[in-house]
Protein backbone atom coordinates (compact mmCIF):
# COMPACT_ATOMS: atom_id res chain seq x y z
CA UNK A 1 0.00 0.00 0.00
CA UNK A 2 2.76 2.44 0.79
CA UNK A 3 4.63 1.51 -2.38
CA UNK A 4 1.54 2.14 -4.49
CA UNK A 5 0.98 5.51 -2.91
CA UNK A 6 4.58 6.49 -3.52
CA UNK A 7 4.29 5.55 -7.17
CA UNK A 8 1.19 7.71 -7.61
CA UNK A 9 2.89 10.72 -6.01
CA UNK A 10 5.90 10.35 -8.29
CA UNK A 11 3.61 10.22 -11.30
CA UNK A 12 1.81 13.36 -10.18
CA UNK A 13 5.13 15.19 -9.80
CA UNK A 14 6.21 14.15 -13.28
CA UNK A 15 2.94 15.31 -14.80
CA UNK A 16 3.16 18.64 -12.97
CA UNK A 17 6.75 19.12 -14.06
CA UNK A 18 5.81 18.41 -17.67
CA UNK A 19 2.90 20.83 -17.48
CA UNK A 20 5.11 23.51 -15.95
CA UNK A 21 7.75 23.02 -18.65
CA UNK A 22 5.11 23.25 -21.39
CA UNK A 23 3.72 26.44 -19.87
CA UNK A 24 7.22 27.95 -19.68
CA UNK A 25 7.87 26.98 -23.30
CA UNK A 26 4.59 28.56 -24.33
CA UNK A 27 5.36 31.81 -22.49
CA UNK A 28 8.84 31.92 -24.02
CA UNK A 29 7.43 31.32 -27.49
CA UNK A 30 4.92 34.12 -27.02
CA UNK A 31 7.19 36.76 -25.47
CA UNK A 32 10.55 35.96 -26.97
CA UNK A 33 12.06 38.86 -29.05
CA UNK A 34 11.32 38.44 -32.76
CA UNK A 35 13.51 39.74 -35.62
CA UNK A 36 12.49 43.21 -36.83
CA UNK A 37 11.42 43.47 -40.47
CA UNK A 38 13.64 46.01 -42.23
CA UNK A 39 14.42 47.25 -45.73
CA UNK A 40 18.04 47.17 -46.83
CA UNK A 41 20.19 48.60 -49.61
CA UNK A 42 23.59 47.60 -50.87
CA UNK A 43 26.64 49.85 -50.73
CA UNK A 44 27.82 50.31 -54.33
CA UNK A 45 30.37 52.18 -56.40
CA UNK A 46 29.01 54.74 -58.84
CA UNK A 47 29.06 58.38 -59.95
CA UNK A 48 28.28 60.97 -57.32
CA UNK A 49 26.62 64.16 -58.61
CA UNK A 50 25.65 67.42 -57.00
CA UNK A 51 22.72 68.95 -58.85
CA UNK A 52 20.29 71.84 -58.61
CA UNK A 53 16.68 70.95 -59.35
CA UNK A 54 14.28 73.70 -60.38
CA UNK A 55 11.41 74.14 -62.80
CA UNK A 56 11.48 76.35 -65.87
CA UNK A 57 9.84 76.89 -69.22
CA UNK A 58 10.62 76.46 -72.89
CA UNK A 59 10.77 79.37 -75.29
CA UNK A 60 11.47 79.97 -78.97
CA UNK A 61 15.09 80.91 -79.63
CA UNK A 62 14.22 83.53 -82.25
CA UNK A 63 10.81 85.14 -82.04
CA UNK A 64 9.61 87.51 -84.76
CA UNK A 65 6.99 90.12 -83.91
CA UNK A 66 5.32 91.36 -87.08
CA UNK A 67 4.19 94.98 -86.71
CA UNK A 68 2.29 97.46 -88.87
CA UNK A 69 4.72 99.68 -90.83
CA UNK A 70 2.23 102.56 -90.92
CA UNK A 71 -1.31 103.46 -89.92
CA UNK A 72 -3.63 101.33 -92.04
CA UNK A 73 -6.75 99.17 -92.09
CA UNK A 74 -5.98 95.53 -91.28
CA UNK A 75 -8.02 92.94 -93.18
CA UNK A 76 -9.22 89.92 -91.18
CA UNK A 77 -6.27 87.48 -90.94
CA UNK A 78 -6.82 84.02 -92.40
CA UNK A 79 -4.07 82.40 -90.31
CA UNK A 80 -4.65 80.75 -86.93
CA UNK A 81 -2.29 80.04 -84.05
CA UNK A 82 -0.22 76.96 -84.89
CA UNK A 83 -0.43 77.34 -88.68
CA UNK A 84 2.85 76.69 -90.49
CA UNK A 85 4.22 79.42 -92.76
CA UNK A 86 7.09 79.60 -95.22
CA UNK A 87 9.42 82.50 -95.84
CA UNK A 88 7.67 84.84 -98.29
CA UNK A 89 4.11 83.71 -97.44
CA UNK A 90 1.59 86.52 -96.98
CA UNK A 91 0.74 86.87 -93.29
CA UNK A 92 -1.63 89.85 -93.25
CA UNK A 93 -2.88 92.46 -95.71
CA UNK A 94 -3.17 96.19 -95.02
CA UNK A 95 -5.24 98.79 -96.85
CA UNK A 96 -5.24 102.58 -96.65
CA UNK A 97 -7.34 103.94 -93.83
CA UNK A 98 -10.86 104.97 -94.87
CA UNK A 99 -11.20 108.80 -95.16
CA UNK A 100 -12.89 110.78 -92.45
CA UNK A 101 -16.58 111.52 -93.05
CA UNK A 102 -17.23 115.08 -94.33
CA UNK A 103 -20.55 116.95 -93.94
CA UNK A 104 -22.33 118.87 -96.71
CA UNK A 105 -21.07 122.27 -95.56
CA UNK A 106 -17.45 121.18 -95.54
CA UNK A 107 -17.89 119.55 -98.97
CA UNK A 108 -19.28 122.81 -100.35
CA UNK A 109 -16.34 124.75 -98.90
CA UNK A 110 -13.91 122.30 -100.50
CA UNK A 111 -15.67 122.62 -103.87
CA UNK A 112 -15.41 126.40 -103.69
CA UNK A 113 -11.73 126.06 -102.80
CA UNK A 114 -11.22 123.98 -105.94
CA UNK A 115 -12.93 126.69 -108.00
CA UNK A 116 -10.74 129.36 -106.40
CA UNK A 117 -7.62 127.35 -107.15
CA UNK A 118 -8.71 126.87 -110.78
CA UNK A 119 -9.23 130.61 -111.15
CA UNK A 120 -5.83 131.33 -109.64
CA UNK A 121 -4.27 128.84 -112.06
CA UNK A 122 -5.97 130.56 -115.00
CA UNK A 123 -4.63 133.92 -113.81
CA UNK A 124 -1.16 132.48 -113.48
CA UNK A 125 -1.39 131.03 -116.99
CA UNK A 126 -2.37 134.49 -118.33
CA UNK A 127 0.61 136.04 -116.55
CA UNK A 128 2.86 133.47 -118.24
CA UNK A 129 1.48 134.41 -121.67
CA UNK A 130 1.92 138.10 -120.88
CA UNK A 131 5.51 137.48 -119.80
CA UNK A 132 6.17 135.49 -122.96
CA UNK A 133 4.88 138.38 -125.10
CA UNK A 134 7.02 140.86 -123.21
CA UNK A 135 10.06 138.63 -123.64
CA UNK A 136 9.44 138.35 -127.37
CA UNK A 137 9.20 142.14 -127.67
CA UNK A 138 12.34 142.66 -125.58
CA UNK A 139 14.21 140.11 -127.70
CA UNK A 140 13.31 141.96 -130.91
CA UNK A 141 14.33 145.29 -129.46
CA UNK A 142 17.62 143.89 -128.18
CA UNK A 143 18.42 142.43 -131.61
CA UNK A 144 17.56 145.69 -133.36
CA UNK A 145 19.65 147.69 -130.91
CA UNK A 146 22.63 145.40 -131.43
CA UNK A 147 22.49 145.90 -135.25
CA UNK A 148 22.12 149.66 -134.94
CA UNK A 149 25.02 149.83 -132.50
CA UNK A 150 27.21 147.96 -134.96
CA UNK A 151 26.40 150.65 -137.63
CA UNK A 152 27.00 153.42 -135.07
CA UNK A 153 23.41 154.72 -135.27
CA UNK A 154 22.91 154.36 -131.46
CA UNK A 155 25.29 154.49 -128.56
CA UNK A 156 26.63 151.35 -126.78
CA UNK A 157 24.71 152.44 -123.68
CA UNK A 158 21.42 152.19 -125.54
CA UNK A 159 22.39 148.71 -126.77
CA UNK A 160 23.23 147.58 -123.23
CA UNK A 161 19.92 148.97 -121.97
CA UNK A 162 18.02 146.91 -124.55
CA UNK A 163 20.00 143.77 -123.61
CA UNK A 164 19.24 144.24 -119.90
CA UNK A 165 15.58 144.78 -120.70
CA UNK A 166 15.52 141.40 -122.50
CA UNK A 167 17.11 139.68 -119.44
CA UNK A 168 14.51 141.30 -117.15
CA UNK A 169 11.73 140.01 -119.40
CA UNK A 170 13.20 136.48 -119.25
CA UNK A 171 13.30 136.60 -115.45
CA UNK A 172 9.70 137.86 -115.38
CA UNK A 173 8.70 134.88 -117.53
CA UNK A 174 10.47 132.48 -115.16
CA UNK A 175 8.65 133.99 -112.19
CA UNK A 176 5.30 133.74 -113.99
CA UNK A 177 5.93 130.10 -114.82
CA UNK A 178 6.79 129.41 -111.14
CA UNK A 179 3.56 131.09 -110.07
CA UNK A 180 1.66 128.87 -112.50
CA UNK A 181 3.36 125.79 -110.92
CA UNK A 182 2.24 126.98 -107.48
CA UNK A 183 -1.29 127.37 -108.80
CA UNK A 184 -1.20 123.85 -110.27
CA UNK A 185 -0.17 122.38 -106.89
CA UNK A 186 -2.88 124.38 -105.14
CA UNK A 187 -5.50 122.94 -107.51
CA UNK A 188 -4.21 119.40 -106.91
CA UNK A 189 -4.28 119.93 -103.14
CA UNK A 190 -7.84 121.27 -103.24
CA UNK A 191 -9.02 118.39 -105.43
CA UNK A 192 -7.32 115.84 -103.11
CA UNK A 193 -9.11 117.34 -100.10
CA UNK A 194 -12.41 117.17 -101.97
CA UNK A 195 -11.75 113.57 -103.05
CA UNK A 196 -11.87 112.45 -99.36
CA UNK A 197 -15.57 113.24 -99.42
CA UNK A 198 -16.29 111.32 -102.64
CA UNK A 199 -17.22 107.59 -102.32
CA UNK A 200 -14.93 105.10 -104.08
CA UNK A 201 -16.18 102.57 -106.60
CA UNK A 202 -17.63 99.38 -105.11
CA UNK A 203 -15.05 96.65 -104.74
CA UNK A 204 -12.19 98.97 -105.68
CA UNK A 205 -9.04 98.39 -103.59
CA UNK A 206 -5.91 100.36 -104.26
CA UNK A 207 -2.70 100.64 -102.31
CA UNK A 208 -2.90 97.23 -100.62
CA UNK A 209 0.18 96.17 -98.70
CA UNK A 210 0.93 92.48 -98.14
CA UNK A 211 3.10 91.74 -95.08
CA UNK A 212 5.17 88.60 -95.75
CA UNK A 213 6.87 86.13 -93.43
CA UNK A 214 10.64 86.65 -93.02
CA UNK A 215 11.33 83.00 -92.04
CA UNK A 216 9.88 79.49 -91.98
CA UNK A 217 7.98 78.80 -88.78
CA UNK A 218 4.61 78.71 -87.07
CA UNK A 219 2.15 81.34 -85.93
CA UNK A 220 2.63 81.69 -82.17
CA UNK A 221 0.21 84.48 -81.34
CA UNK A 222 -2.38 86.64 -83.08
CA UNK A 223 -2.53 90.12 -81.57
CA UNK A 224 -5.45 91.03 -83.87
CA UNK A 225 -7.85 88.38 -85.18
CA UNK A 226 -10.37 90.66 -86.92
CA UNK A 227 -10.46 93.63 -89.28
CA UNK A 228 -9.39 96.77 -87.43
CA UNK A 229 -7.49 100.01 -87.91
CA UNK A 230 -3.90 99.70 -86.64
CA UNK A 231 -1.26 102.30 -85.90
CA UNK A 232 2.37 102.36 -86.94
CA UNK A 233 4.42 99.89 -84.90
CA UNK A 234 1.40 98.03 -83.48
CA UNK A 235 2.06 94.25 -83.14
CA UNK A 236 -0.03 92.09 -85.48
CA UNK A 237 1.22 88.52 -84.88
CA UNK A 238 4.23 86.53 -83.61
CA UNK A 239 5.95 83.77 -85.56
CA UNK A 240 8.84 81.45 -84.74
CA UNK A 241 10.30 78.01 -85.31
CA UNK A 242 9.18 75.60 -82.57
CA UNK A 243 11.90 73.18 -83.69
CA UNK A 244 14.56 75.56 -82.36
CA UNK A 245 13.86 76.16 -78.69
CA UNK A 246 15.73 76.73 -75.46
CA UNK A 247 14.86 76.46 -71.79
CA UNK A 248 14.83 79.25 -69.22
CA UNK A 249 15.39 78.03 -65.65
CA UNK A 250 15.10 80.50 -62.76
CA UNK A 251 17.51 79.57 -59.97
CA UNK A 252 18.03 81.10 -56.53
CA UNK A 253 20.78 83.72 -56.64
CA UNK A 254 22.54 81.97 -53.74
CA UNK A 255 22.87 78.75 -55.80
CA UNK A 256 23.49 80.15 -59.25
CA UNK A 257 27.14 80.88 -58.44
CA UNK A 258 27.78 77.11 -58.62
CA UNK A 259 26.59 76.91 -62.23
CA UNK A 260 29.09 77.34 -65.04
CA UNK A 261 28.37 77.64 -68.79
CA UNK A 262 28.53 74.18 -70.34
CA UNK A 263 27.11 72.38 -67.29
CA UNK A 264 24.94 69.39 -68.33
CA UNK A 265 21.20 69.66 -67.78
CA UNK A 266 18.42 67.09 -67.97
CA UNK A 267 14.93 68.37 -68.76
CA UNK A 268 11.72 66.43 -68.09
CA UNK A 269 8.60 67.88 -69.79
CA UNK A 270 6.33 65.16 -68.39
CA UNK A 271 3.21 63.84 -70.04
CA UNK A 272 5.00 60.85 -71.52
CA UNK A 273 7.47 62.97 -73.50
CA UNK A 274 11.02 61.57 -73.22
CA UNK A 275 13.50 63.56 -71.16
CA UNK A 276 15.94 65.75 -73.03
CA UNK A 277 19.53 66.72 -72.43
CA UNK A 278 20.91 70.21 -72.65
CA UNK A 279 23.80 72.44 -71.71
CA UNK A 280 23.93 75.77 -69.93
CA UNK A 281 24.76 78.45 -72.48
CA UNK A 282 24.36 81.59 -70.41
CA UNK A 283 23.77 82.73 -66.85
CA UNK A 284 22.13 86.14 -66.95
CA UNK A 285 23.98 88.75 -64.87
CA UNK A 286 20.83 90.28 -63.38
CA UNK A 287 18.44 88.94 -60.74
CA UNK A 288 14.74 89.54 -60.26
CA UNK A 289 12.33 89.19 -57.34
CA UNK A 290 9.86 86.31 -57.33
CA UNK A 291 7.31 85.43 -54.65
CA UNK A 292 7.37 81.73 -53.75
CA UNK A 293 4.33 79.55 -53.06
CA UNK A 294 4.84 80.28 -49.33
CA UNK A 295 4.68 84.02 -49.95
CA UNK A 296 8.42 84.59 -49.48
CA UNK A 297 10.25 87.03 -51.76
CA UNK A 298 13.23 85.37 -53.43
CA UNK A 299 15.98 86.71 -55.64
CA UNK A 300 16.29 84.53 -58.72
CA UNK A 301 18.46 84.46 -61.83
CA UNK A 302 17.58 83.11 -65.28
CA UNK A 303 19.80 80.30 -66.60
CA UNK A 304 19.54 79.69 -70.37
CA UNK A 305 19.81 76.06 -71.52
CA UNK A 306 20.28 74.87 -75.12
CA UNK A 307 18.27 71.72 -75.87
CA UNK A 308 19.68 68.50 -77.28
CA UNK A 309 17.60 65.37 -77.93
CA UNK A 310 18.31 62.44 -75.61
CA UNK A 311 18.71 59.05 -77.28
CA UNK A 312 17.96 56.60 -74.47
CA UNK A 313 19.59 53.56 -76.05
CA UNK A 314 18.46 54.59 -79.54
CA UNK A 315 19.70 56.93 -82.18
CA UNK A 316 19.36 60.64 -81.56
CA UNK A 317 17.04 60.99 -84.54
CA UNK A 318 14.50 58.79 -82.79
CA UNK A 319 14.21 61.30 -79.94
CA UNK A 320 13.88 64.29 -82.27
CA UNK A 321 10.04 64.02 -82.59
CA UNK A 322 9.75 64.69 -78.85
CA UNK A 323 10.77 68.30 -79.44
CA UNK A 324 8.00 68.69 -82.02
CA UNK A 325 5.49 67.76 -79.30
CA UNK A 326 6.58 70.73 -77.21
CA UNK A 327 5.73 74.38 -77.58
CA UNK A 328 6.60 77.88 -76.50
CA UNK A 329 6.05 78.43 -72.78
CA UNK A 330 5.78 74.72 -71.82
CA UNK A 331 6.85 73.87 -68.25
CA UNK A 332 9.84 71.55 -67.66
CA UNK A 333 11.59 70.10 -64.61
CA UNK A 334 15.32 70.77 -64.82
CA UNK A 335 18.24 69.02 -63.12
CA UNK A 336 21.45 71.02 -63.49
CA UNK A 337 24.59 69.04 -62.63
CA UNK A 338 27.16 71.29 -60.93
CA UNK A 339 29.74 68.57 -60.05
CA UNK A 340 30.34 64.90 -60.89
CA UNK A 341 32.75 62.34 -59.36
CA UNK A 342 33.07 58.83 -60.86
CA UNK A 343 33.91 55.66 -58.89
CA UNK A 344 32.59 56.98 -55.59
CA UNK A 345 31.45 54.65 -52.77
CA UNK A 346 27.75 55.43 -52.41
CA UNK A 347 25.19 54.70 -49.71
CA UNK A 348 21.56 55.91 -49.68
CA UNK A 349 20.99 58.93 -47.45
CA UNK A 350 17.97 57.07 -46.03
CA UNK A 351 20.43 54.79 -44.21
CA UNK A 352 22.23 57.61 -42.37
CA UNK A 353 21.57 58.31 -38.70
CA UNK A 354 22.91 61.38 -36.93
CA UNK A 355 24.90 60.47 -33.80
CA UNK A 356 26.05 63.68 -32.19
CA UNK A 357 28.70 65.20 -34.45
CA UNK A 358 29.11 62.15 -36.68
CA UNK A 359 27.07 59.87 -38.88
CA UNK A 360 26.45 56.15 -38.49
CA UNK A 361 24.63 53.36 -40.31
CA UNK A 362 23.28 49.94 -39.31
CA UNK A 363 24.95 47.11 -41.22
CA UNK A 364 23.17 43.73 -41.40
CA UNK A 365 25.58 41.04 -40.16
CA UNK A 366 24.36 37.47 -39.49
CA UNK A 367 20.76 38.58 -39.04
CA UNK A 368 21.60 41.40 -36.62
CA UNK A 369 21.91 45.17 -37.11
CA UNK A 370 25.36 46.43 -36.16
CA UNK A 371 25.89 50.18 -35.69
CA UNK A 372 28.94 51.47 -37.53
CA UNK A 373 30.25 55.06 -37.73
CA UNK A 374 31.00 56.43 -41.21
CA UNK A 375 32.79 59.45 -42.62
CA UNK A 376 31.17 61.36 -45.47
CA UNK A 377 32.92 63.09 -48.33
CA UNK A 378 29.72 64.74 -49.56
CA UNK A 379 26.03 64.00 -49.93
CA UNK A 380 22.94 65.02 -51.82
CA UNK A 381 19.23 64.31 -51.48
CA UNK A 382 19.56 60.69 -52.68
CA UNK A 383 22.99 59.27 -51.83
CA UNK A 384 26.04 60.00 -49.73
CA UNK A 385 29.64 59.76 -50.89
CA UNK A 386 31.56 57.76 -48.25
CA UNK A 387 35.13 58.42 -47.33
CA UNK A 388 35.48 55.57 -44.79
CA UNK A 389 33.47 53.10 -42.70
CA UNK A 390 31.89 50.71 -45.22
CA UNK A 391 32.86 48.35 -48.01
CA UNK A 392 31.22 47.78 -51.36
CA UNK A 393 28.54 45.08 -51.24
CA UNK A 394 27.57 45.47 -47.56
CA UNK A 395 23.86 45.70 -46.74
CA UNK A 396 22.64 48.67 -44.69
CA UNK A 397 19.25 49.25 -43.06
CA UNK A 398 17.05 51.92 -44.64
CA UNK A 399 14.98 54.24 -42.46
CA UNK A 400 16.16 52.60 -39.19
CA UNK A 401 14.27 54.95 -36.86
CA UNK A 402 14.28 54.43 -33.10
CA UNK A 403 13.29 50.76 -33.22
CA UNK A 404 16.64 49.55 -34.53
CA UNK A 405 19.44 49.35 -31.97
CA UNK A 406 22.91 47.92 -32.04
CA UNK A 407 22.61 44.12 -32.02
CA UNK A 408 18.91 44.12 -32.85
CA UNK A 409 17.81 40.95 -34.62
CA UNK A 410 16.49 41.88 -38.04
CA UNK A 411 14.92 40.16 -40.98
CA UNK A 412 15.09 41.58 -44.48
CA UNK A 413 11.63 42.38 -45.82
CA UNK A 414 10.82 40.07 -48.71
CA UNK A 415 13.94 38.00 -48.04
Amino acid sequence: MNEKTSTQKTRRWLIGALLLAAAAALVYAIYRPRPLLVEVATVATGTFEQAIEEDGRLRIKTRYIITAPTQAALLRPSLKVGDAVKAGDVLVTLEPVAPQMIDARTRSVLQQRVGSADAARSAAAAQVQRAQTALAQATLEAGRATKLAQENFISPAARDQATLARQAAQQALNAAQAERGVADYAVAEARAALARAEPTAAGQSSGRWDIKSPVDGQVLKLHQDSAVTVTAGQPLLDIGNTGAMEAVIDVLSGEVTQIEPGAPVRLSPGGGVPAMAGKVTRVEPVAFTKVSALGIEEQRVNVIVALEPVADGTQAAAAQPSIAQLGDGYRVDARITVSSHPRALLVPTAALVRDGQQWRVFVVVDGHARARPVQLQDRNADVAWLKDGLREGEAVVLYPGSMVTDGQAVKVRGG
